[in-house]
């Protein structure tokens, strides 16, 4: 079962794997995209870190798995710009609100949730696997939590580097048409490090002596 901390913790890697990449995020949002992925992304997973670090004597403290995705979505849709902070704060929040009150959640509600979150980006976004978005990577790694979650991991990097010879057909990307091809989607990238990190907390997680 996973706790509220389990989820702190997920928050916290993901933060830090996108300020490990952020240049990188950025660098592929050049071609095809505004060049801002990667800080976008930056600044609202900072915030989310702080958030859920509960600084401040007044700050909320979220006490469930549900409560730590919502808040975290609620501080992404308000700090990130463009497209990046509405898909990524309801893909969080929808998550979140699945998952409900319960203080402990299974594995198979968790994927169940994600995959409920998941649906929620794909009708905000009007996008669909194929079309050269983070669908390419979070439905092939929502898809494969049935096996495991590092699984899921590598199941999102593969369809990241998979959108490589696809030409967009939604998003910023898609006005260059044929000129999109040959690109790696931002998007689908960043997507895969959340789901990378997932994996690394579970994996920690689940080692002999490991955080619960």
């Amino acid at each position: 079962m996973r706790d509220a901390d389990f989820f702190r913790r997920w928050m916290a890697a993901a933060a830090a794997a996108v300020e490990r990449e952020a240049d990188r995020l950025t660098e592929l949002d050049s071609p095809i995209g505004d060049a801002d992925h990667g800080s976008n992304l930056l600044r609202g997973f900072t915030a989310v870190r702080a958030a859920l670090g509960a600084g401040a004597p007044d700050a909320e403290v979220p006490d469930t798995p549900g409560a730590v995705l919502q808040l975290a979505g609620r501080t992404l849709i308000s700090t990130v710009g463009g497209a990046s902070g509405p898909l990524y704060g309801t893909l969080l929040r929808r998550t979140g609100k699945e998952l409900g009150d319960a203080a402990e959640v299974s594995d198979e509600a968790v994927r169940e949730a994600l995959h409920t979150g998941v649906g929620a980006v794909a009708k905000l976004g009007g996008a669909a696997p194929g079309d050269k978005t983070m669908l390419d990577a979070l439905v092939p790694g929502v898809a494969a939590l049935g096996t495991s979650y590092r699984a899921a991991g590598d199941a999102a990097e593969a369809g990241a580097l998979a959108t490589v010879p696809m030409q967009a057909r939604k998003g910023r990307a898609s006005y260059l048409g044929e000129r999109s091809v040959g690109h790696q989607d931002p998007g689908a990238t960043s997507s895969a490090l959340l789901l990378g990190a997932l994996a690394d907390v579970a994996d920690a997680a689940d080692a002999p002596g490991g955080p619960r």
